[in-house]
């Protein structure tokens, strides 16, 4: 069975990696010429079906010029080993601090093993294999990457996380952003526009790297962002705005609930309560009790998120 699709202008094809549910996450095929680039690419369970799909559409594996997730959570990046064994001339484009997770995941996995315990991590990742060191391109901060003559463009995008880059696509003015422009759940969309929410995971979330970010991202007047936390979203500045406002908020949720004897559950509650009233004003046509179902696993991992950040301060 294939996973949805969904083909944007300028060549670029949206692909649900298709991670608990239909619509939580997606990467991005992009085409220069005969050659093609995974932005973003899930995890190793999500790699049969993209396949798929390059099979379904005629492209031969041997096209794929690079795999290149935004940062190395495993949602985004837990796929790489595997798909680098199928794309034999495949090269991975990542951050310099991500590199030599790609090359030995073992804290990788280790990490996400102690956040979702070692069964719910099978279920949701599957097996996590090494990058050869070979074919590892680094991309440093205004790294450009020829796609046969598309040209990327990779800035050090912190905020969400130090392993993070966001990639600038001329050909479509748009930002593949990652998680560092929030998360936008098409679920939710409304008459009043697009529902934002800002994704504060474990462990180095940094407000104030996130706000230097968004500068940056605005300044090449986007028409366009790629989420992979899903699809593609318009009107960049007014939600840019709200980012910022939601970054904001949760600081001020997460600083009152400081020193409270329940802190994780308070926080979790309030934040949750937070984005329903935010989805409510939207005239979403996704019920309170739907949204929480939805909703359940980022809020306890936003909740996580800021209480390391609370600790780390």
């Amino acid at each position: 069975m294939l996973p949805n699709t969904l083909d944007y202008s300028d060549d670029i094809t949206c692909i649900d990696t298709e991670q608990q549910r239909a619509g939580m996450a997606c990467c991005y095929l992009l085409r220069g010429g005969d050659r093609y680039a995974f932005i973003e690419c899930g995890t190793s369970l999500s790699v049969p079906g993209l396949l798929n799909v390059l099979q379904q559409r005629g492209i031969a594996r041997e096209q794929i010029a690079y795999v290149i997730p935004t940062h190395v959570h495993l949602d985004h990046a837990g796929g790489v080993g595997r798909m680098l064994r199928e794309l034999p001339n495949a090269k991975l484009v990542v951050h310099p601090r991500g590199a030599r997770h790609m090359i030995d995941p073992s804290k990788l996995i280790a990490g996400a093993t102690a956040v979702y315990g070692a069964e719910h991590m099978a279920a949701m990742y599957g097996e996590i294999l090494p990058a050869p060191e070979a074919r590892v391109i680094v991309a440093e901060d205004d790294f450009k990457l020829d796609l046969n003559g598309r040209e990327l463009w990779f800035i050090d995008a912190p905020g969400h996380a130090s392993h993070h880059f966001a990639v600038w696509d001329a050909r479509s003015r748009g930002w593949f952003t990652g998680d560092v422009f929030g998360l936008s759940y098409r679920e939710f969309d409304g008459p009043n526009g697009p529902y934002l929410l800002p994704t504060t995971t474990p462990v180095q979330f940094d407000p104030a790297a996130w706000m230097h970010t968004l500068d940056r991202l605005l300044a090449a007047d986007p028409q366009w962002i790629y989420l992979t936390h899903y699809g593609r979203i318009g009107n960049v500045a007014k939600l840019a705005a709200d980012l910022r406002r939601g970054l904001a908020e949760y600081q001020q949720l997460a600083a009152h609930y400081r020193t409270d004897a329940n802190r994780h559950q308070s926080l979790k509650r309030a934040l949750t309560e937070h984005e329903l009233a935010k989805i409510a004003a939207l005239n979403s046509p996704v019920d309170a009790e739907e949204a929480r179902e939805l909703l359940e696993l980022d809020m306890d991992l936003n909740a996580q998120g800021l209480e390391v950040w609370l600790d780390r301060k």
